[in-house]
């Protein structure tokens, strides 16, 4: 059996994306593009031109020039590239059909768009994702909640760009009127969600959980530990819970443990890639949370509060601007 030629150049941490989904798919485009093209007339130069600085002295021309032989030799011709698929943390996986064999396309990017890892993989087929979910999703919290993202558009949720999370939301805990803080907001106890416990929207198996990381300070984001503190959740096949950025030492389960629907899971923080207190829940088809695929989800009993009155909704997904609290 012959093996895929591998290339590993991840050295340095990417931040996570700062712009919207069209514009990132456009810039790993143009990347790859420029890659299938090098490949295919074994220019060495070009095949480096994006490269940060860290590759660049990993992968020399000396080291380059034979890895691109094998790629011909080996596969021959490449044919075809698929779009990119977008992840977390600045990575893209693109489906490369050769004249001899499929192969993965892996790789990450800086903050400049450069190069910073690179992988030539076996092609593995993506995990089926369901067109709807079979799980009855309860609200993971109680009390009232403004949907800062959400929805099906870039418009209306900045998640929408990248893969696993294109049908994600940003709660933040709101009072009586709808606002999310008190004050100026420069701590975090001065948001009304910090420390507001954070519940299992359904039953299920924690396949992770993650506590210790410290929470930030309001405008502070910390993209090394993207999730921050957060607990994953698989419900059955193909339907995994996402909840991210909990506060610092209240995670109350472990992996391997079995939960329940309204159980509670930790509490409301500002850890990770967050710039102010919220919970960031998404549902998709893996517990690999890097390898996912995003599923729209819906809510079994949603209130949606408009003008001081709620009005009840059943299997509702909220969208951005949103008040909401559970039945």
């Amino acid at each position: 059996m012959r093996k895929a030629v591998a290339l590993c150049g991840l050295v340095a941490a990417a931040p996570a994306l700062a712009r919207g989904g069209e514009e990132a798919a456009e810039r790993f485009n143009k990347v790859v593009q420029q890659l299938a093209e090098a490949i295919n007339a074994a220019d060495v130069a070009l095949f480096r031109r994006d490269f940060a600085q860290v590759m660049l002295d990993f992968l020399t021309p000396e080291k380059a020039k034979p890895l691109l032989d094998g790629l011909a030799a080996q596969h021959g011709r490449l044919v075809k590239v698929d779009p990119p698929r977008i992840g977390p943390g600045n990575q893209a996986v693109c489906i490369a059909l050769f004249e001899r064999g499929v192969l993965d396309i892996k790789f990450a990017l800086d903050g400049q768009d450069k190069i910073i890892g690179l992988w030539f993989l076996p092609h593995t087929p993506p995990v089926q994702v369901p067109e709807k979910h079979e799980t009855v999703l309860s609200l993971p919290f109680r009390g009232r909640w403004l949907v800062a993202w959400g929805g099906d558009t870039k418009e209306l949720n900045y998640h929408h760009g990248v893969r696993n999370q294109r049908f994600a939301f940003d709660f933040l805990g709101a009072d009586a009127e709808g606002k999310t803080r008190k004050g100026r907001g420069g701590g975090n106890e001065d948001y009304h969600c910090f420390g507001r416990e954070i519940l299992a929207p359904a039953d299920g198996i924690v396949t992770e959980a993650i506590d210790g990381v410290r929470d930030n300070a309001p405008g502070s984001m910390n993209p090394y530990s993207a999730l921050g503190n957060a607990v994953i959740i698989q419900h059955r096949d193909h339907e995994v819970s996402v909840l991210a950025h909990l506060r610092q030492g209240s995670v109350r389960v472990r992996a391997g443990d079995r939960v329940v629907r309204g159980q509670v899971l930790g509490l409301c923080g500002n850890s990770g890639n967050s710039s102010e207190p919220h919970l960031h829940y998404h549902l998709q088809n893996t517990p690999i949370v890097q390898d996912g695929t995003g599923i729209k989800c819906f809510f079994d009993k949603v209130v949606v509060i408009k003008d001081g009155a709620g009005q009840a909704q059943a299997r509702y997904s909220p969208i951005k601007g949103e008040v909401i609290e559970g039945e």
